[in-house]
């Protein structure tokens, strides 16, 4: 592909973020793997050449674009080399008007950035550039099918301060989910955060734990490591597919103590009455905005609205509560959102004491200086 057509590409990826933004479609990466499927002619140099294009147009603008064109063009009118790359030839983008949109700069969307301001305080700043930067690739070593040595051998690293199975790659290995290693379960990719906020909840075997909003599972399979595959270890999920999908990485782990259940929205508390008050602890891992995870999901900032956020802190709120009545008489709940926002994270901590929950310790991660995606999470006792 010349450059001009990998310009005109990134228009059209773009154009497909913007519109799964709108109707809650899927995420950048994968609509990029979706793009290049059906068009085999792109090298391996054109693919990284345009995802690089794709996700600097996004990390650009915070506002939601008119369009992919309107996007790309705001961030050429920053780069004297992106420019004249729209200049009408062959699968190259038309020349820009005199009064095309264009993308304009931001780090925050403007209804948004108040609220960051208040939370954030003088760390906005240095958290805003630090979200826009690249994240680099960290994983947690499977100790029951590799040892860290093993790991960093095959496949590089660094040791992360404060995690023993955790290790950060600056540089990721082509292809590493097809690694021996990987496929052998001798890790998993997840986030240094992801890491530190599910080891607060001290997870030890032959525990009764729920780990409320699983998802695919990365928390699951760290919590099974912690419980050295002993106890009972109970995955529900209200979306089939993200649950479906932790199967093979169970399997390709070697755990075989995690129980699934599939929850019907809305339903959640009949479909787990036999487990009311039995758990030694609860995670809830709460659906959030995301805003700790915007170096890694950038679009996430086109998809954020007020009523949105609205209705995520009002269903966090109804999972605490959940939470405290899965949780037996002197049991843990441990609370997570990867946000920075303090209505997401401390501005539950009154309520939790409402419910009877009383606070242990409670850990905030920042981007900037922790160098991890932004979380917070709060340990309870019942």
């Amino acid at each position: 592909m010349r450059p001009p057509a990998r310009v005109q590409a990134a228009i059209e990826i773009v154009d497909s973020v913007i519109a799964a933004a709108v109707d809650g479609g899927a995420a950048a990466d994968v609509l990029i793997q979706r793009y290049f499927a059906s068009r085999r002619y792109a090298g391996s140099k054109d693919r990284a050449a345009v995802r690089e294009i794709v996700y600097r147009a996004i990390r650009f603008s915070a506002e939601r674009p008119a369009s992919g064109r309107a996007a790309l063009l705001g961030l050429a009118a920053s780069d004297p080399d992106l420019l004249p790359l729209f200049d009408g030839s062959a699968h190259a983008p038309a020349p820009p008007g005199p009064n095309e949109p264009r993308a304009s700069p931001a780090s925050a969307p403007g209804w948004l950035e108040p609220q960051l301001r208040d939370s954030l305080g003088d760390r906005y700043d240095a958290e805003m550039l630090a979200l826009a930067a690249r994240a680099p690739l960290d994983l947690r070593v499977n100790g029951g099918r590799a040892t860290v040595d093993q790991v960093q051998e095959a496949v590089g690293g660094d040791p992360i301060a404060g995690l023993p199975w955790g290790l950060r790659l600056q540089d990721a290995p082509a292809q590493l989910d097809r690694h021996p290693l990987f496929l052998a379960g001798g890790f998993e990719i997840q986030d240094a955060g992801s890491q530190m906020v599910t080891a607060l909840a001290g997870a030890s075997p032959d525990e009764t734990v729920i780990d409320l909003c699983a998802g695919a599972g990365g928390k699951t399979l760290a919590l099974a490591a912690a419980m050295d595959g002993r106890g009972r270890l109970i995955a529900t999920d209200t979306d089939r597919g993200r649950l479906q999908a932790m199967a093979p990485r169970l399997l390709r782990a070697g755990v075989t103590m995690v129980e699934p259940r599939l929850l019907n929205p809305g339903h959640e508390e009949s479909a787990l009455a036999d487990l009311r008050h039995t758990a030694d602890l609860v995670v809830v891992d709460a659906p959030c905005s995301g805003t700790g995870t915007w170096r890694r999901n950038p679009e996430l900032r086109w998809r954020l609205t007020p009523e949105r956020l609205n209705r995520l802190v009002a269903v966090q709120a109804r999972l605490l509560a959940m939470a405290g009545q899965l949780t037996r008489p002197g049991g843990r709940v441990l609370f997570i959102v990867c946000s920075m926002l303090d209505v997401e994270g401390t501005g539950h901590l009154p309520e939790a004491e409402v419910l009877g929950l009383k606070l242990e310790r409670s850990l905030q991660l920042s981007v900037a200086t922790h160098a991890t995606d932004g979380f917070f999470a709060a340990l309870f006792r019942v």
